[in-house]
């Protein structure tokens, strides 16, 4: 489900009424509005990886229920393994490319295909990462000669996905945030 990280007025962006409690409230219709440009989440301004997460995670929860996808291709903590959220937000670009009205009528099918392609995918990245449906851990990552171990993550209990998402952006927003401070206090 959408969740606002920030308080702002978006009232033009309601769910269609037609809409239940339980759906997600994604609506394509908004989502056509702008150009789609690749979404390089190395570089994205604070404010620009605001808009850019509240978006993929309208429309990857749009996608779940739509597709009746398992927590074996989308975990609830997708967010927090970057594997994940590089490959939906692919998707989720390719969607919107392929339903715009611009597209040629047989975009859609192009998508399909794509889509389950990545599925693939994604079920092997959540193999490997580890995440579940209620429990999440930090992908482990294969050490290479001559590199520092890391220490693993611990797992940990899912106990709210809507409120770890939000603080999750919080943090990544902040952190974006500090990067700009200390470039712009390095150009003055």
């Amino acid at each position: 489900m959408h969740h606002d990280i920030a308080p702002e007025d978006h009232d033009d962006q309601a769910p269609p009424p037609d809409q239940t409690e339980t759906q997600p409230d994604f609506d394509s219709r908004t989502a056509l509005d702008e150009p789609v440009r690749p979404v390089n989440w190395n570089i994205l301004t604070a404010a620009e990886a605001q808009v850019e997460w509240q978006d993929l995670d309208a429309w990857v929860d749009w996608l779940r229920h739509t597709y009746g996808l398992p927590p074996a291709v989308i975990p609830p903590l997708w967010h927090r393994h970057d594997e994940l959220v590089w490959e939906l937000s692919a998707l989720h670009l390719h969607w919107l490319n392929s339903y715009n009205p611009e597209s040629s009528a047989s975009a859609p099918l192009t998508w399909h295909r794509d889509f389950a392609e990545a599925q693939k995918r994604l079920r092997e990245w959540v193999a490997t990462s580890g995440t579940k449906l209620d429990r999440d851990r930090p992908t482990r990552q294969t050490i290479w000669s001559g590199e520092t171990p890391a220490q693993p993550g611990a797992e940990t209990v899912i106990t709210d996905r809507n409120a770890d998402f939000v603080q999750f952006v919080l943090t990544d927003v902040a952190a974006r945030l500090r990067i700009e401070d200390k470039v712009h206090g390095q150009a003055s």
